[in-house]
């Protein structure tokens, strides 16, 4: 399912931005002329559990054991077999942050703040979806915590 046909489905109100292609955060900031903050990435993770996606600024980094301490666990980053497993439905190497759609659990970073607007990817490296992070968080349940540098 199309991460925006699943928003819709889901009552979510989002705005849809085309961009050139970006194959990072950063160059999808640049593209819609938009700070760095306000862009989310989310990154595929191997934790103590399974799978799961972290979701933080596009500005920043995860910070293994830091996320390792709050999980219980060891944490590394998915390979690019396991993201294109995970996300059948998505470009390659496009990781969207909805974890409801794929069976994954979601960890958000406290920087992402509940009132602001978030904007990541689609299902392509041309699609970019904006919403309020505080519907993200309603639909999601993520767990929030401390692990971007």
């Amino acid at each position: 399912m199309r991460v925006a046909d699943f928003l819709a489905e889901q009552h979510v109100p989002f705005e849809t931005l085309l961009h050139p292609p970006a194959f990072s955060a950063q160059k999808r900031a640049k593209y819609l002329h938009l700070p760095g903050r306000q862009v989310a990435k989310s990154v595929l993770l191997r934790g103590p559990e399974g799978f799961l996606l972290a979701v933080l600024p596009a500005t920043h980094h995860i910070d293994a054991e830091a996320l390792a301490e709050s999980l219980a666990g060891p944490v590394r980053l998915a390979n690019d077999d396991e993201i294109a497993n995970a996300f059948r439905d998505c470009e390659w190497g496009v990781v969207p942050p909805f974890g409801a759609l794929y069976g994954l659990p979601v960890v958000l970073d406290e920087m992402l703040s509940r009132d602001s607007w978030i904007v990541f990817e689609g299902n392509s490296q041309v699609e970019a979806l904006r919403m309020h992070c505080r519907d993200f968080e309603e639909l999601e349940k993520p767990r929030r915590l401390q692990f971007a540098r």
